[in-house]
């Protein structure tokens, strides 16, 4: 059958169109999305505002009918932080279930960080033994621990990107006391749950999903994305640590010149390399492995799991 999942997230709403069934590999057959940054689109008392929820429903919209288009048989809406953490989250899922008929499941963050696990865990298999995910959206990190394809652990913290850099980067390029302040930040909040995942033991196999890792391993040095999702690509701590410093230097304009940097996410480049490299630096990781898939998949798989269980 053709599934559709709509991913309402904190920069972007993405529709992907899979041709799937239980027991087969999910095959991508079309992606739709639209830069809508919602992170980025809330108040001072953390409400979307009436621009950013008309907004959100005509990009809703868009990708109904690109769903329809594409055959779609079965839609599976979700949010994630951006919806979650809205003070009036309630007002803008009821105008979206009323002007849309799209019923938006909200993913907690655990959710999320155990949906990019089981992703990941069907990509690599079981010889990959004990995996540790990382994950940067743009409203939080997820982290998740496990040798089976439920994680024995996982959190979310609010370090997502665009979160960071709407907070606390607001100059172009930054003030250097800003980054020295976010990168304190970034490592009190990520070294409170070290504690968590070491009890269970060193990992055999460290991965990351998202595009800021993506983007992150790119200007590192890896493979582009036209080489197909088949090709390894890793990143180093040593050469993370490395661009930090540079990226710093850079304005928005600058780091979209760099490989595989979209013009779009290039301003928050800088906060996620932070919150990558304070993940990477407390978990002790050398070095993780790019996997092409994360939470879109995740709900995929599972969608089928159950559909193969009756």
């Amino acid at each position: 059958m053709r599934l559709g999942v709509l991913d309402v997230g904190s920069n972007t709403v993405h529709l992907l169109v899979v041709d799937a069934h239980p027991g087969a590999c999910p095959l991508p057959a079309h992606s739709h999305k639209a830069d809508l940054r919602l992170a980025q689109l809330l108040d001072e008392d953390g409400a979307i505002g009436p621009d950013g929820v008309d907004r959100l429903i005509a990009v809703v919209h868009d990708a109904l009918r690109a769903a329809e288009d594409k055959g779609v048989e079965d839609l599976l809406p979700f949010a994630t932080s951006a919806v979650r953490e809205a003070t009036n989250a309630d007002d803008v899922l009821a105008r979206v279930r009323t002007e849309t008929g799209v019923e938006l499941t909200v993913l907690t963050g655990e959710e999320e960080a155990r949906l990019t696990f089981l992703a990941v865990r069907r990509w690599f298999g079981w010889s990959a033994g004990k995996l540790l995910v990382l994950d940067i959206g743009g409203g939080s990190l997820e982290i998740a621990y496990g040798i089976d394809e439920e994680p024995d652990t996982a959190v979310s913290l609010p370090l997502g990107a665009g979160r960071l850099t709407a907070a606390r980067l607001p100059g172009d390029p930054p003030d250097p006391d800003d980054v020295r302040a976010l990168r304190r930040h970034v490592r009190t909040e990520t070294a409170r749950t070290v504690g968590e995942f070491s009890r269970f033991g060193a990992p055999d196999h460290v991965v990351a999903t998202s595009k800021t890792f993506r983007q992150l391993a790119r200007i590192s040095g890896a493979a582009r994305s036209a080489e197909g999702p088949y090709v390894q690509r890793e990143l180093k701590r040593a050469s993370l640590e490395a661009w930090v410093p540079r990226l710093a230097a850079m304005t928005t304009a600058e780091r979209a010149e760099l490989p595989g940097v979209s013009e779009g996410r290039a301003n928050q480049l800088l906060a996620g390399a932070l919150v990558a490299e304070g993940a990477m630096d407390l978990f002790r990781v050398e070095s993780l492995e790019i996997c092409p898939w994360a939470l879109r998949e995740g709900v995929i798989l599972r969608r089928l799991d159950h559909m193969g269980q009756g």
